[in-house]
């Protein structure tokens, strides 16, 4: 376990990026979907070298300053309740040994954030567009749109999986071997 010291100033470095990527989703809307993605990618380092209750903190932190901070409110709820929690149950999800039971978990988890947050976004928020849109598309327009989240999902975990091997394989020994 490393020093107090150490595990604040990472989580105030990743937290720095994290907002950074938040801050550029107001500036660039293309990528508002992207950009929370690569927030919570930044999570997963604090999980790897620290531990995920410290990579809870960290995503409490910047999940409440995206809110205050960022133009696109809509991009700081997708990192709130979609992917910036998701690499730190990640780390949970990926010790159960059944892989079906783990994959069908992963998609239960993502399915019940990605409906909450078209209720929080059309219901609290009051953004009916969405569900206009929805409407647009036909009858069964939100359960397309719930498919393609779907498809997003799964390249996103697997962008995970290579990230976190890329990270410990290639990152972390040169960030070791320089202390």
């Amino acid at each position: 376990m490393r020093d107090l010291s150490y595990r604040v100033a990472l989580g105030g470095i990743v937290s720095a990026l994290c907002l950074t990527a938040m801050f550029f989703a107001g500036i660039m809307p293309a990528l508002y979907l992207l950009l929370p993605m690569v927030a919570g990618v930044l999570m997963m380092i604090i999980a790897v070298e620290v531990n995920t209750g410290w990579a809870w903190l960290t995503y409490i932190a910047v999940g409440l300053l995206s809110l205050f901070i960022t133009f696109d409110k809509e991009a700081s709820l997708i990192f709130i309740m979609l992917f910036g929690h998701y690499p730190i149950i990640k780390f949970y999800l990926d010790r159960i040994k059944s892989r079906f039971l783990r994959n069908l978990i992963k998609f239960a988890v993502f399915n019940v954030c990605a409906v909450s947050y078209f209720f929080v976004t059309v219901y609290i928020f009051g953004l009916d567009q969405m569900s206009e849109e929805f409407e647009e598309i036909g009858r069964y327009g939100s359960y397309v749109m719930l498919g393609l989240c779907n498809i997003i999902f799964v390249m996103y975990d697997l962008n995970l999986d290579m990230c976190n091997q890329m990270y410990r394989k290639k990152l972390m020994p040169r960030l070791k071997r320089k202390k």
